[in-house]
């Protein structure tokens, strides 16, 4: 799998910079969120060390209640090894009809 990162640069550019994401992990729909139909994108500001863990996942937008199941979910994926840290943004879309 491939995984496009935009990087957000000094000048607030967006570049995108692809790093090969080796494992992602779906978010899981909260219960609560489901049941007030709740939908929604949310998006994390992820930094991924040099080995390929995601060191540092910070929510940018989305809904609080289903936050948290995408913070949880983007902590376990696992992209390819690199000789730096990398930044950018990840998104989760929660929708009605998601299990």
């Amino acid at each position: 799998m491939t995984c496009a990162i935009p990087l957000a640069t000094a000048a607030e550019k967006s570049v995108e910079l692809t790093r090969k994401a080796k494992t992602k992990v779906a978010a899981v729909y909260p219960a609560l969120a489901k049941r007030m139909n709740i939908t929604g994108t949310v998006k994390i500001e992820v930094l991924v060390a040099a080995n390929g863990t995601v060191k540092t996942a910070k929510v940018l937008g989305g809904h609080p209640l289903l936050a948290n199941a995408a913070v949880d979910a983007v902590r376990k994926w696992r992209f390819e090894a690199a000789s730096e840290e990398t930044s950018g943004v990840v998104e989760f879309k929660f929708a009605s009809d998601q299990q």
